[in-house]
This record gives structure tokens, C-alpha cells and sequence, in this order.
């Protein structure tokens, strides 16, 4: 059973790679940090090269942080289509623009080298096999991979042909987005309402299994004090902007209007609460 390698080790990497472990999928690892996979229970090593770990998996999942280290670790001859073969698959679960993931199949097609797009949510239950896989692909490579998928998720979506995944994550990326939006505007009227935004989160998170949790930064201590809270806040803010920006690629390329995407973009610090509110704390 041990046909998969994941690359990237990050907090969606790892959780995958320690599922992996357990189910008996998992062959290699690879990181650009050797000392990654250390505390990750039934990780192996990390190996030396992408190319090292394609030797051994058939199922590769690639779960770096945007485009251009996706391509990264494909391209080269270290990389995971110097080792193209008949049987090969590689499953894209880092987020990236559409037009970025047709140059990404590109690769993987003149390589001989099937391709799943494989969104991802659930991320805080990566390690407990929590994660949702939203995946998009031609009908064989995506047979091919579903044992491997299984042995990391709570299920498994699919969402059509190839780039569908990719579509529906961007699309759910909007709907989470959006809601941190939505807590911003909220703690705004509540402020100028005298209204205590603390009391209030209380009451969403009562009813957040129903209704869902858009206070959930308005609710953590104040980044601009807080100097871990602040890079959690920042490191969001970049997350948040590529995925929506891919968003917005979607958006044109179908000629529809996304105002909420436009909006959230143009205030991006506002709304993960790194700026505040009329002078005082957001």
C-alpha cells in the first residue's frame, strides 16, 4: 500500500503525511526543511529531492503554499517529472488561480503525468482525518488516486473535469473570505452602536454550529499589540489574497461580477484587523 509521497509539510502537508502514516499509504516525504517531518508520528525522513521521492510514490500530492513552488518542484531535474512513467500521478492540493493550474497541467501532460486538481477544507483536522477534498480530473487518473485521497480525508467530492476542483475551492475560499468580511462589518456596527464585539462573538459561537463563526478574528486578541497574533493575521492576509485574487481570474474569465472579492480586496488589512477603526482597535 505504500504508493504515496507528499510534498510540503506544512500545516495541510503534514496532517496528510501523519494520515498517510497511519492508513500504510505513505512511501516518502519531501520538504525544503529537512528537519520537518521530526515530529510528525510515523513520518519518515524527509528525502533529498522531489525527484527522490517520485522513485517511490505513484501518487504524489503536492501540498506547498502557491504556483510557482508547485512548479518548482515538478521542474528540474530534481524535480517529480524527471521521474515520469507510465502510472504516475500527481494530486495539486495547494490553491492557485485557474490560469496558473493550466500551466501546471501543461507540465504534467507533456510529461505523460496524470493531474488532480484536489481543493482542500478542514484544515484544523488535517491530523485527524479531517480534511474535505473538493477534486476535479479525467475520470482514470482520478480512480487512480481515490484510494490514496481516502486514506487522508473524511470525503471525498468531485467536483467534475479537470480544473473543477481548483473552481470549487476558489469558490469556497470566497464563501470563508466573505464571512471575515461580513465579522468586520459587524464589529463596525457594533462599535458605533456601543455594543461590546466581544459579547457579541459569544453569541455567534453559541450558534456557530447553525449559523457558522465570521467573528472568529474579531475575537482574538489585537494584532497590532500581539506580535504573534499579528503574523498569524499577516500570514492570512497573503493566503488571502492570492485565493481571492484567483477569484477574481474566475470571475473575468466568466464575465461576472464579484463585488464582495473586488471589495474585500481593496480592504484586505481591514478585514483580518490589521488597521483599526477610526482610531480605535478593529
Amino acid at each position: 500500500m505504500k504508493n504515496a509521497g507528499v510534498i510540503g509539510l506544512g500545516v495541510i502537508g503534514s496532517g496528510v503525511a501523519i494520515c498517510l502514516a497511519r492508513s500504510g499509504h505513505l512511501a516518502a516525504v519531501y520538504d525544503v526543511r529537512p528537519e520537518s517531518a521530526v515530529d510528525l508520528p510515523g513520518v519518515p525522513d524527509v528525502v533529498a529531492s522531489p525527484a527522490e521521492l517520485a522513485k517511490v510514490a505513484d501518487v504524489v500530492l503536492i501540498a506547498v503554499v502557491n504556483a510557482q513552488q508547485t512548479i518548482d518542484v515538478l521542474s528540474g531535474p530534481d524535480g517529480v517529472l524527471s521521474q515520469a512513467r507510465p502510472g504516475l500521478n500527481v494530486v495539486l492540493l495547494a490553491t492557485v488561480s485557474l490560469d496558473d493550474l493550466r500551466e501546471i497541467r501543461a507540465l504534467t501532460d507533456a510529461a505523460g503525468v496524470g493531474l488532480v486538481d484536489s481543493g482542500v477544507t478542514g484544515g484544523p483536522k488535517g491530523r485527524e482525518n479531517g480534511l474535505i477534498c473538493l477534486i476535479g480530473g479525467d475520470e482514470d487518473v482520478v480512480a487512480a488516486v481515490i484510494p490514496v485521497l481516502e486514506g487522508f480525508a473524511r470525503s471525498v467530492a468531485r467536483m467534475g473535469g479537470p480544473g473543477a476542483g481548483m473552481a470549487a475551492k476558489i469558490a469556497r475560499n470566497v464563501v470563508v473570505y466573505g464571512c471575515l468580511r461580513a465579522g468586520y462589518e459587524a464589529a463596525v456596527l457594533c462599535r458605533g452602536a456601543g455594543v461590546n464585539v466581544h459579547d457579541l462573538a459569544k453569541v455567534i459561537a453559541e450558534s456557530a454550529d447553525s449559523v457558522g463563526g465570521p467573528m472568529m478574528l474579531m475575537d482574538r486578541p489585537d494584532p497590532l499589540i500581539d506580535e504573534k497574533e499579528g503574523a498569524l493575521r499577516e500570514y492570512t492576509r497573503g493566503l488571502m489574497i492570492k485565493d481571492l485574487q484567483a477569484a477574481a481570474s474566475l470571475g473575468a474569465s466568466l464575465g461576472v461580477s464579484l463585488p464582495l472579492v473586488e471589495l474585500t480586496l481593496r480592504t484586505d488589512r481591514a478585514v483580518v484587523g490589521l488597521e483599526h477603526i477610526n482610531g480605535e482597535k478593529a
